[in-house]
């Protein structure tokens, strides 16, 4: 087996701090957008995990959404759950909170801690998948598994 490259083992090593076991792999083809994702691992848009990284409009305060490969963000009823409308920050911004590159930023193990939601909508499959520091690298996990070990806030993002 080759080697994974710096950032997978960076999450592989996140993961295991946390509890959860994970097996990272790296895949032939792109998984850097939810249709690239569910194409590459065999499985439906709706069990790939995006994660998405919003800031509050008014307090700059980042905020960290998993959400379901086939949902869109409803970023007004989002917003009314978190208590203040958002805004999405540039790519550059996304790798200095998370310190991955969009396409590739795994729902933990971030440069800096941050909120975290998860759609509820995730949590109806056995098994999800989430990007793994690359935009080639993924890990299949349980979502209730990844919800507990995250402490993540389960919301519903549409």
């Amino acid at each position: 087996m080759q080697s994974l490259p710096p950032s997978a083992l960076k999450v592989q090593a996140a993961a295991q701090a946390l509890g959860l076991n994970i097996a990272v792999r790296e895949m032939s083809q792109s998984t850097r957008t939810a249709e690239e994702a569910a194409a590459a691992c065999g499985v439906g848009a709706g069990q790939i995990v995006k994660s998405l990284v919003f800031a509050g409009a008014a307090s700059g305060k980042p905020y960290l959404l998993l959400v379901s490969g086939s949902n869109q963000v409803s970023e007004k009823g989002v917003a009314a759950h978190l208590g203040e409308a958002l805004k999405r920050p540039d790519a550059n911004a996304v790798r200095e909170l998370t310190g991955f590159p969009v396409g590739g930023i795994p729902p933990f193990g971030h440069a800096t801690p941050l909120p975290t939601y998860v759609d509820r909508d995730l949590l109806q499959y056995d098994v999800v998948w989430a990007a793994a520091g690359t935009p080639v690298a993924v890990f299949p996990v349980n979502p209730a598994e990844l919800r507990d070990a995250i402490k993540a806030t389960v919301i519903d993002v549409k």
